[in-house]
């Protein structure tokens, strides 16, 4: 089976990292996603899709990115349900980051911080070179 899903979209509003008891960084952010067409009165539309980040690409998302910033992100769908407050079983669609890449262009050169362009919770593969966001989409 196949789970692949690769999203090019704007934060909703800043990220703030959180923790999990055993310390692992996570992030969960909101992207939203212009449709490439345009609705009965002329206008584009948009989607919002949860989004959750873990690990060294949760810390640098929520370092150097914010509100309106313009991220690529490759991940999987996945499911998930809670039980809320009144005991009504919630059902939760979102997509798990395995790699985000920063698409805005690079702050001023008047910092000392550079920022990377992407944040992965695996290495690059040796055998395979590391294909840009930018080759893999259609548009």
């Amino acid at each position: 089976m196949i789970n692949q899903v690769t999203l090019v979209g704007r934060l909703t509003k800043d990220p703030t990292v959180r923790y999990t008891v055993e310390g692992r960084p996570v992030l969960n952010i909101t992207l939203a996603l212009n449709r490439h067409y345009k609705n009965a009165n002329g206008d584009f539309e948009a989607d919002f899709v949860l989004c959750t980040l873990w690990n060294k690409t949760a810390e640098n998302t929520g370092k150097y990115c914010k509100k309106g910033s313009l991220i690529g992100l490759m991940g999987r769908i996945q499911t998930r349900y809670y039980d809320d407050a009144n005991g009504k079983r919630v059902y939760v669609t979102e997509v798990v980051a395995d790699s985000v890449k920063f698409m805005d262009p690079r702050p001023a050169s008047n910092t000392n911080t550079t920022r990377p362009t992407q944040t992965s919770n695996e290495p690059p593969s040796k055998e395979e070179p590391t294909k840009n966001l930018e080759e893999l989409l259609p548009f």
